[in-house]
């Protein structure tokens, strides 16, 4: 590695952290798009970046896409069910609606019930892409580093047109402390939706917001569940018991990646999937999990495509990396069984980057 590419200082992370919190304390925040954009930046840099201090260009295109995939479901009626209320699409800014959600909402009319990774096909994406790409580049790129009445760059420069760079460390800090995001950016966005008065008459005092927001649908779930079913029998995925009844299961867990990607999707022995809980899994179910992913990726893929969840194998795949590499410099445990667990060595990283 050379010196130029050396991970942040302890003080250089610890500056990075302090930042972002006065970014959310002292942050103007008139729409959901910068808890987006943080929420993308996040992603990106897990899955494309490094675990070294260097720099990471991103195109506005790779940010769209995130957009997109972010507000999907948001472009459709929210209802609780509760009297008093009514169904309607969330208002997701303080004055006129966000117009990445207009955008959306319009392209989705013109396909009635496609998929978004069915979407990616449809000759009008493209058009729905360029357009979420300049609102990016307008809004929230523009002003998401103003905070305490200044502008302060400690994420990002505008590059070039069309793309910005990641600074030196802040993608090893964003791959570092993703949780941290995730969990700052959906808290903030979900509090920004009750907040805004005119949600008053949709959600009344709904209780499930964050998972309509962030979540797989039931219908999703419903459709994911059946498929794997069929293609990966009726049998645990850990423990290799027939089921009757069975968990869909984050193989990497989704507290630590709260993103639903199909190739990381796992069907479960509800004991199983109570006992893993939020730790990853051991050494003999990543053999298996791998296999998997090389011989029914084009399987998974199509399921994907049907029940609208991401269908990235490589994705899948460098999340996992990433997972496991920060379990192991951590000196995390790994789940084998219940009650029984072995640490995550660099025999994991090897098998990962095989």
């Amino acid at each position: 590695m050379s010196a130029s590419v050396l991970p942040p200082t302890a003080e250089e992370q610890l500056a990075f952290l302090a930042k972002l919190q006065r970014l959310f304390a002292e942050g103007d925040f008139a729409a959901t798009y910068k808890f987006a954009l943080l929420i993308s930046l996040a992603d990106l840099a897990v899955e494309v970046g490094s675990d070294d201090g260097a720099e990471l260009t991103l195109t506005n295109r790779q940010i769209a896409e995130r957009f997109i995939q972010l507000y999907w479901r948001h472009a459709i009626p929210y209802g609780t069910g509760r009297a008093g209320t009514q169904p309607g699409v969330l208002v997701q800014n303080l004055g006129a609606q966000a117009a990445v959600l207009t955008a959306i909402g319009e392209f989705r009319a013109s396909v009635p019930g496609i998929t978004i990774q069915r979407a990616r096909t449809e000759p009008r994406y493209a058009t729905l892409l360029s357009k979420v790409a300049s609102i990016v580049s307008a809004q929230p790129l523009n002003y998401l580093q103003n905070f305490g009445g200044v502008t302060d760059t400690f994420l990002y420069v505008r590059s070039s047109r069309g793309a910005i760079t990641l600074g030196h460390g802040v993608a090893y800090c964003l791959r570092r402390f993703y949780t941290l995001v995730q969990q700052l950016s959906r808290t903030h966005w979900v509090d920004h939706i009750k907040g805004n008065r005119r949600n008053h008459a949709i959600l009344g005092d709904a209780g499930d917001l964050e998972d309509f927001l962030f979540s797989l649908s039931r219908q999703s779930i419903a459709i994911v569940g059946a498929e794997l079913r069929k293609l990966d029998g009726s049998r645990c995925f850990y423990c290799g018991c027939a089921i009757a009844e069975f968990d869909v299961d984050h193989f990497v867990p989704f507290s630590l990646y709260p993103r639903d990607q199909i190739h990381n999707l796992v069907l479960a022995h509800p004991a199983c999937n109570r006992s893993k809980s939020d730790t990853l899994a051991a050494r003999p179910h990543l053999d298996r999990w791998l296999e998997r992913l090389a011989t029914k990726s084009d399987a998974l893929y199509e399921i994907g495509a049907v029940a609208g969840v991401a269908n990235d194998r490589t994705t899948a795949n460098r999340v996992a990396a990433w997972g496991y590499a920060a379990a192991s410099a951590a000196g995390g445990r790994a789940w084998l069984s219940a009650s029984n667990y072995e640490p995550v060595t660099a025999s994991y990283l090897r098998l990962l980057d095989a």
